[in-house]
């Protein structure tokens, strides 16, 4: 295991769009890490899937954590009857259109009660997650379908489920799960220009204050510039904050190294797991 001294190269944080566009880019955050501090270098973005597709292929090492899901519910996949091997079932899906993933999901929970319509991986409870199958609000199902296949493509390494490029190792990530433990059910961002309010302006600015001083379970202190910190505050779309979240997450796992990168011995290669989600 690597000590927070040794942690190794390029670390990349992602937040993703299955639609992206320059209004709502795909935004990559890069950095590097030393002496449990995480330092913020650039972020870039992305108008096209292509072009992410693109950045993956570049000749260049990273370990990066995705803000998309990575596998699918086992009980959904086995009541669907597809197959559950990772990248069997990876493929499959990736022949679907996304009207067929919506209308095959709609029809599995319509004929399930109540508060039980959507089956969950073993992440989603710790780490606070929505369901990957789920299609709207927000469309994490056609975030994996968009997301995965391009991993796939770029040959990266994806540690518990696919063995690709070791010098491009991709995690999953979730932002959602460390802005929750600093501010509970506080907002810190919207899409809708409406809803970008003072209070998530505020919001932001201690989400940022508490990356900057450790204050979250991943014992790591984000570096930014003053140029920077004013960036992430003023993206009142949260996506810049988003992508360095999960770049605080990519730190971690390259600081418990390979071969596992922190994720749980009993993770299910079918599903994946939300790095950090348990530690």
């Amino acid at each position: 295991m690597s000590t927070p001294a040794e942690i190794p190269g390029l670390l990349i944080g992602c937040d993703f769009s299955c639609s992206p566009s320059r209004r709502k880019p795909i935004v990559m955050a890069a950095g590097s890490a030393l002496k449990g501090r995480v330092l913020l270098s650039s972020l870039e973005r992305l108008d096209s899937l292509d072009s992410f597709e693109q950045w993956l292929r570049q000749e260049r090492g990273w370990i990066g954590a995705f803000d998309f899901p990575f596998g699918l519910p086992r009980e959904l996949v086995t009541q669907l009857g597809w197959p559950t091997q990772w990248l069997e079932l990876m493929a499959h899906y990736a022949g679907l259109s996304r009207p067929e993933i919506r209308n095959t999901f709609a029809d599995f929970c319509d004929g399930r009660p109540v508060g039980q319509k959507f089956a969950h991986r073993a992440t989603d409870k710790p780490a606070g997650s929505s369901p990957s199958m789920k299609w709207v609000n927000p469309p994490v199902a056609f975030m994996l379908h968009a997301g995965v296949p391009r991993l796939l493509a770029a040959g990266v390494h994806l540690p518990g489920l696919h063995p690709g490029d070791s010098r491009r190792v991709a995690l999953e990530g979730y932002p959602g799960m460390l802005a929750r433990e600093v501010l509970g059910s506080r907002s810190y961002k919207s899409d809708d220009k409406a809803r970008q309010t003072p209070e998530r302006l505020i919001a932001r600015k201690d989400l940022i204050t508490a990356l900057e001083h450790g204050q979250t379970r991943l014992g790591l202190r984000l570096k930014v510039s003053h140029a920077q910190r004013d960036a992430l505050v003023d993206d009142a779309s949260g996506d810049s904050l988003d992508a360095v979240l999960c770049l605080m997450q990519a730190a971690w796992a390259a600081q418990q190294g390979a071969p596992g990168y922190g994720l749980p011995a009993d993770m299910d290669a079918l599903e994946g797991w939300i790095v950090t989600s348990r530690i």
